[in-house]
């Protein structure tokens, strides 16, 4: 007999990247978790893409646009942001961001690695005995998935639930998984065309909340007192997006 495929049952790498450093690895799973959240950028024609950028990924929220450029500042990976409006009698936005031509291969490579090396972490661990320093990181990486989700996914909000909508198979395990190392239980629905990652409303749903707040963000050092320095330590919670809806 037959058996049937599993939700993780995807083609791995033919080459693993070199291991990230637990630091970047975090920035670059949850950029990489942004990105499988949103389908390919669109434009209104071809011409609308300037020559020198080449991939890149769109949001209709501005601040889940703001954490991607955030996460890849940090990752040393430059970007353009670009604004388009649209709609008639509902206006909306979208937030475009392009990756110039000599920085894809870096923006490809450092994503690939924090998906695959952050997904293995996540899904395989912590192992029993395993370090404190590891256990936080793979605490580090549920939270990470899960604030993308919130971020950048399309919502399913009722009164019972919190659901987040992805077409990414992958990424609904993850966010299965990384509910289970927050000690709250998710269920997974498969839709038409997409897959429904929900928790309880309630206890369960103030604690993945918790965890997806935005920690404060990594930067060099600077000088006391600089407007540098003092935006460094902000920290700004998720709330209930008005995201995408992918299916």
């Amino acid at each position: 007999m037959t058996r049937e495929p599993a939700l993780l049952d995807r083609p791995h790498p033919s080459t693993s990247p070199a291991p990230l450093g637990w630091l970047t690895l975090g920035d670059a799973f949850e950029a990489a978790c942004l990105q499988r959240c949103t389908p390919p950028p669109t434009a209104a024609r071809p011409s609308a893409v300037r020559a020198e950028h080449t991939p890149g990924v769109e949001f209709n929220r501005e601040d889940a646009a703001q954490r991607m450029r955030q996460l890849l500042a940090r990752l040393d990976i430059p970007v353009t942001h670009e604004v388009a409006v649209g709609g008639l009698r509902r206006r909306y936005e979208l937030h475009r961001l392009w990756v110039p031509r000599e920085h894809q291969g870096a923006y490809t490579r450092m994503l690939d690695a924090g998906w695959w090396q952050g997904r293995r972490e996540l899904l395989g661990g912590p192992l029993p005995g395993a370090s404190p320093a590891r256990r936080r990181l793979v605490t580090r990486l549920a939270e990470a998935a899960w604030r993308s989700a919130l971020l950048a996914a399309g919502r399913h909000v009722r009164r019972h639930i919190l659901g987040v909508r992805l077409t990414d198979r992958e990424l609904a395990a993850v966010l299965i998984r990384g509910a289970a190392v927050l000690d709250v239980p998710a269920r997974l629905r498969p839709g038409t065309g997409c897959f429904l990652v929900s928790v309880a409303d309630g206890p369960d749903r103030q604690r993945i909340l918790r965890s997806a707040a935005l920690e404060p963000a990594r930067a060099p050092l600077a000088a006391p007192g600089t407007p540098t320095a003092r935006g460094m330590n902000a920290a700004r919670a998720v709330g209930v997006p008005a995201g995408r809806a992918a299916c």
